[in-house]
């Protein structure tokens, strides 16, 4: 497949979260969900460097200079993504300032920055410095004495430039300065008495600087400009030669915050004869540094987002339907006897779904429960029913995944109070992450034991649930009972089955099995039978099934994409990919569920998955795609598919290019989330 057919990976994200910026642009939006979309658009680009940024700089350090299937070496890579992140953030400075924080104000919300407070507001934000900051700052001098200190990743810093009233006072301080923020203990805003009705908030950077004559009597402060470092969050251990894999991923957790910078956001304040030196100290180049335009760290609007009780400037809030299957029946073993059950979250609740696992624990009927967890809140109710299972003597089997990026400690919490409760603790397969849903309830009848399974397209996380568009399955269908019963024993004694007969599994067969079902429909088209398919996935970058699609485009199969991210396939190109047609939905929900629909001659065959189409996801994790049955399910996913498809408010098209255009609004408006919603 020559390099043109494919877009880079990190370039494709790019546009992802340009399309997450466009909310923040678009006035039909809630005023203060706008300024969450620009939250989540730094958010996102946070953990784009933290990972993908600072991959790539391991690799020119490394000297990689091999050309990528996308035909450009990590050091060009680096260059592009540098150009187009600066634009994006240039963007979001003129969103913030310009367009945002004016409409704010129109709605009586004001940021109040320094010299815009009133004497009240100065005397409580010097009151607040007393006794909630002045504690918990610490400066670090820059001098022979000490050491260039150590920036904490994505911590917000002060750089003071100083300059003593007597140069004679052996306790004078030194020229420069850094002053490390809390943001962890304190808040970045602060809520300032005004008028009944406003609200105003100022920044926490803004109230330090405000004191700093407190800290600095014997000198003057020349100059304040804040600075925020992210550092590579990659965890470096052997897994081959760890003996306790719990303790390595602790100890690499710890050793994560010392990764090395690949960007320094800065304001214009910091003093211009310190920044190339904070620059060389960090080893950074030209194209890492992003200045800011008087506001940084943009993933602090959550905070604002939260602190502002105003409802009419919001979405809707929106309650999740129960399943009316689920809601009825008391017994949730009885209703999953009767038949499949499809649960669409978050528009049907998530509820069902921790009832069920809660359901187990406590029932006297109930054997074994046997879990694979992924993610993990440190409240999860889910994993608090695996200790109450435990405790009352059930045999209790948890994978926790401890090296799920950004949920390590929580999950190794968990691990250990899991273990500590009697549950048998697994970590999974060596060398391979257990990114799989799924959940065993095996359980005592008249008939003799029954098996009862939750298959998912996400994880076991109730905040996320609340969020992410996902599906889960339960049913009680024998042949599924015994593949994941299986699937357990795969994983925590590496026992081989016989055979899956409804299970795929990553990196067995996954791939393969779908490349198989693309070529079917491709033998179909030149059959001049009816040939489609249809793909629903948060990224597209396996080369391989990528050419399987273009294939089957050149075959006459008409190949519909719902991508919400990354999509290195280039649709709509003449003699690749004419009959492809690629598009991209950011709305109000994270759209997260993994769906495959192959046409099959008349005869559609639909599965559900844990798994991306990317490398990672089918070489090097464990995962798993399960077909549904049940025609009237399949009818649901059907209508679900065309009804995203057929959106045309939230939907943009994705081009040859990589790049992306709105859908045009012809005929009746259709925003497909916002349909699903009113539908329950």
């Amino acid at each position: 497949m020559p390099h043109r057919a494919l877009v880079n990976r990190e370039l494709s994200w790019l546009e992802f979260n340009a399309r997450v910026l466009d909310e923040a642009r678009d006035p039909t939006v809630p005023l203060l969900e706008r300024l969450k979309f620009l939250a989540i658009f730094s958010s996102n680009l946070d953990e784009f460097f933290l990972v993908r940024v600072a991959g790539l700089h391991r690799q020119v350090d490394a000297g990689v200079s091999v050309p990528g299937a996308d035909g450009m070496a990590p050091a060009q890579v680096l260059a592009a993504l540098s150009k187009r992140a600066h634009e994006l953030v240039a963007e979001q400075h003129r969103l913030m300032l310009r367009e945002l924080l004016p409409a704010m104000a129109k709605e009586r919300v004001h940021l109040r920055r320094a010299g815009q407070w009133t004497r009240d507001q100065e005397r409580f934000l010097r009151k607040w410095f007393q006794e909630s900051a002045l504690p918990v700052i610490t400066p670090i001098a820059i001098d022979p004495g000490h050491p260039f200190p150590h920036v904490a990743n994505r911590t917000l810093c002060l750089v003071l430039e100083l300059e003593p009233h007597d140069e004679e006072d052996d306790l004078a301080p030194v020229d420069f300065c850094v002053l490390h923020i809390p943001a962890a203990v304190l808040p970045r805003f602060l809520r300032l008495p005004c008028r009944t009705g406003e609200v105003h908030v100022a920044l926490l950077e803004d109230a330090i600087r405000l004191n700093l004559d407190v800290l600095f009597r014997n000198a003057k402060v020349l100059s304040a400009g804040a600075i925020r470092v992210t550092r590579d969050a990659e965890l470096d251990y052997d897994e081959d030669r760890a003996d306790d894999l719990l303790r390595t991923v602790e100890s690499a957790v710890r050793a994560r915050r010392l990764g090395g910078a690949v960007r320094l956001q800065h304001e214009p304040g910091v003093s211009p004869e310190f920044l190339p030196r904070l620059v060389s100290e960090l080893e950074l180049g030209s194209g890492d540094i992003y200045e800011a335009e008087g506001f940084t760290a943009f993933a602090d609007l959550f905070q604002l987002y939260a602190l502002v009780d105003r409802p009419d400037l919001k979405f809707i809030p929106h309650v999740p339907a129960r399943h009316p299957r689920l809601a009825r029946g008391r017994d949730i073993f009885r209703v999953i006897d009767r038949g499949d059950v499809l649960v669409h979250h978050p528009y049907e609740s998530f509820d069902d779904v921790v009832r069920f696992i809660e359901t187990a624990a406590h029932d006297a009927d109930v054997l074994a429960i046997k879990m694979t967890l992924y993610r993990m809140t440190p409240q999860s109710r889910i994993a608090q029913a695996l200790l109450v299972a435990a405790q009352n003597g059930k045999e209790v089997v948890a994978l926790v995944e401890l090296r799920a990026r950004f949920n390590e400690e929580s999950n190794i919490a968990w691990a250990r109070r899991l273990e500590d409760a009697g549950a048998h603790v697994v970590y999974g397969v060596t060398g391979l992450k257990t990114h799989a849903k799924a959940a065993l309830v095996v359980r005592r009848t008249r008939t003799g034991l029954r098996r009862y399974v939750h298959l998912g397209t996400g994880n076991y996380n109730e905040a996320n649930a609340a969020l992410y568009g996902d599906y889960s399955l339960f049913t009680s269908r024998e042949a599924v009972g015994e593949d994941v019963t299986w699937l357990f024993n795969l994983l925590t004694g590496y026992a081989r089955p016989p055979a899956f007969t409804e299970l795929v599994l990553a990196p067995m067969h996954l791939r393969d099995r779908m490349a198989e079902l693309i070529r079917r429909e491709a033998k179909h088209a030149r059959a001049k039978k009816a040939a489609r398919v249809v793909v629903k996935v948060n990224a597209l970058v396996d080369p391989t099934l990528i050419e399987e699609l273009y294939k089957a485009s050149r075959a006459g199969v008409t190949v519909d994409i719902i991508v919400r991210g990354t999509c290195c396939l280039r649709p709509g190109m003449k003699g690749l990919s004419e009959n492809i047609h690629a598009i991209r939905i950011v709305d109000r929900f994270l759209e997260h569920a993994r769906v495959f629909r192959f046409e099959n001659a008349g005869q559609p065959e639909y599965y559900l998955s844990s798994a991306d189409w990317m490398q990672r996801n089918l070489d090097g994790r464990i995962e798993i795609a399960f077909p549904v049955h049940e025609p009237k399910l399949c009818r649901e996913i059907d209508a679900f598919l065309e009804l995203q498809l057929s959106d045309n408010v939230k939907a943009t098209r994705i081009l040859p290019s990589g790049g992306q255009e709105r859908v045009a609004t012809e005929g009746k408006a259709v925003r497909s989330q916002e349909r699903l919603r009113l539908r329950r």
